[in-house]
Parts: C-alpha cells; structure tokens; sequence
C-alpha cells in the first residue's frame, strides 16, 4: 500500500505518522491516550491498530501545546482540558500563529541583514 502523498485527503492516520507529525515517541502517544482517555481515543482497527481521526490530531495539538511547550503537569493539564476545553483549543490555535508569524519576521529580518 502506497503512502499518500496528500495528507489533507487522509481521513484516518498511523500512530508513526502522527508520532512524526508531533515530533513525538509513539510511547509518548499511547502513554496519553491513557492519560487522556475523554480526549484521544483512536480507533483500534485489525490487530489493535491505531487509526487517528483529524479530531485526535486537534486534540493531540492541544495536549502537546499544554504539556510540552507549556510545561504542565498531566494532572494539571488533564484538570484545564476538563473544565475549559473550547478555551484551551482556541488558545492553542493563537499560539501556534504567533509562532508561524514570528517564524517569518525571523526569516524576513535574516534575509534584510543579507542585503
């Protein structure tokens, strides 16, 4: 079977492929899933594969943001996910365009200097 090309006409993705998208282990998933079972909860396919909905990347996006990049206990991001989730998805989504946006001041500042 051929991999696709174009992700975005994917519906369902592999653990290793969600596991490279995120830059994470495939142990750190399966860890959450059971961490966060109300908010990642793939289907299990044929011989207990993993397949990932674009609803469990979103959510995956969230609990990354909160635990990695924020530093949150799980506990405490478990507790923030429960009371706020809406809140805390949208927040997610500023937060990853400011850093798209401040990527590329970086890369425009780069290329001025080369001038």
């Amino acid at each position: 079977m051929a991999l696709n090309p174009n992700k975005d006409l994917k519906q369902f993705y592999t653990i290793s492929e969600v596991a490279e998208m995120f830059q994470l282990n495939e142990t750190t998933l399966r860890f959450w899933e059971k961490e966060f079972p109300q908010q990642i909860a793939p289907r299990k396919g044929a011989r207990n594969v993993r397949h990932y909905s674009k609803d469990d990347l979103e959510k995956i996006r969230i609990v990354k943001s909160l635990v990695k990049d924020r530093g949150l206990k799980i506990a405490a991001a478990r507790q923030l996910l429960k009371h706020n989730n809406q809140g805390q998805a949208q927040q997610t989504e500023v937060i990853d365009r400011l850093r798209a946006i401040r990527a590329q001041l970086v890369a425009i500042k780069k290329e001025m200097g080369e001038l």
